[in-house]
């Protein structure tokens, strides 16, 4: 454990920020797992809805640095890509 001052506030910032990503990150891995179960079910009207709301859940976890720019990129382009497939 952190014996400074300045140490233990930044251990004490740490835990905060490490329960505040858990929690984005878990959103995240939710809202991909809902846009893969749509288009197994073949509903594309609903993986286009979902679609969107993770795209902006990917964008956010993104600028707020939970995962890298490139990582959301990929996830995006994937997802979209999937879906396209479904609807084409």
């Amino acid at each position: 454990m952190a014996n400074h001052k300045s140490a233990l506030k930044r251990a004490k910032q740490n835990t905060i920020k490490q329960i505040r990503n858990r929690s984005y990150k878990t959103r995240l891995r939710n809202m991909v797992k809902k846009v893969n179960q749509a288009v197994e079910a073949q509903s594309a009207d609903e993986a286009k809805a979902i679609l969107v709301e993770t795209q902006s859940i990917i964008d956010k976890c993104a600028s707020k640095g939970v995962i890298h720019k490139n990582t959301a990129s990929r996830k995006i382009s994937r997802l979209a890509k999937k879906v396209e497939a479904l609807a084409g």
